[in-house]
């Protein structure tokens, strides 16, 4: 299967469960999603808030299906859908974006915990999902960056249970992985991104720096790993590819939020539907 990924980098993907791709977007293309993303009243006014159990909170927008707007753009570019096809071995259908505002100061944490320790609760019966998250400021140890433990989508699906108003891997099994797995702290500059497995453990501390650390993450399901039943994400959809240069065509003068569809709000997220 061709494309953007040497044969190199998908071993190390299946290897480690991640791979960082830098430079990804170029200074240009993450300069105009930023400048869009944090002056659009939109995005402002469909964000929520998710307590993290650590006192603070994270804030975030979501939604399901890309449209013409940049950041519909950057989810259907062919860096992203083409390299989601070799790492999925499937055809990708865009399963949803969400664009994580952890301010300075204030910027909650993330708890321990994999994507499909959640998804699975929405009639996924595979793991077999790809998450790509961009950083669209500088990720630091000191603003709270991803971090993800090495090789750990190899051991399985975890335990999850409610955390607050998040989701969070059992964490007594994930004090053990930590023993003999290594914890990477993915620090990145805007336009660097990590594609990462859907049973790679990741979460983020709490950003407590003068720093904003904003992200944006594009998730890609597998065709053949469409959901058995409805739930708050799409099942098979097909997805409309759109060459690299396109995020550099979008029209961002009158802001980009209005035109993203299936907005989701705190109280329809996937967190609400995990068993306590």
């Amino acid at each position: 299967m061709t494309g953007p990924l040497t044969s190199e980098q998908l071993g190390q993907y299946d290897e480690d469960g991640f791979l960082v791709r830098r430079g990804l977007f170029d200074a240009e293309e993450i300069r105009r999603l930023r400048e869009s993303a944090k002056a659009d009243q939109a995005l402002s006014a469909h964000a929520f808030a998710r307590g993290d159990g650590e006192g603070g909170s994270v804030k975030l927008a979501l939604w399901n299906h890309p449209d013409n707007s940049i950041y519909g753009l950057f989810a259907r570019c062919r860096r992203m859908t083409d390299a989601a096809e070799q790492i999925l071995r499937d055809e990708p259908y865009h399963y949803h974006t969400k664009m994580i505002m952890k301010d300075a100061v204030t910027g909650g944490a993330w708890a321990w915990h994999q994507d499909y320790g959640y998804w699975y609760h929405n009639g996924m019966l595979s793991p077999n999902v790809v998450s790509v998250f961009i950083a669209v400021d500088p990720a630091t140890r000191e603003n709270g960056c991803l971090q993800v433990v090495r090789g750990s989508h190899r051991l399985g699906r975890i335990d999850h249970i409610k955390v607050d108003d998040q989701v969070g891997a059992d964490q007594d099994r994930v004090d053990a992985i930590l023993q003999s797995h290594e914890l990477i702290y993915a620090e990145m500059q805007p336009g660097d991104a990590v594609f990462f497995h859907g049973n790679l453990l990741h979460r983020s501390d709490q950003n407590h720096s003068s720093k904003p650390r904003w992200s944006m993450v594009c998730c890609y399901n597998a065709r053949s790993n469409s959901p058995y039943c409805e739930g708050p994400h799409p099942q098979y959809t097909p997805l409309l590819r759109v060459d690299d240069s396109a995020v550099m065509d979008a029209d961002i003068s009158d802001g980009t939020g209005d035109d993203c569809t299936n907005w989701h709000r705190g109280q329809d997220s996937t967190a609400q539907r995990i068993p306590t």
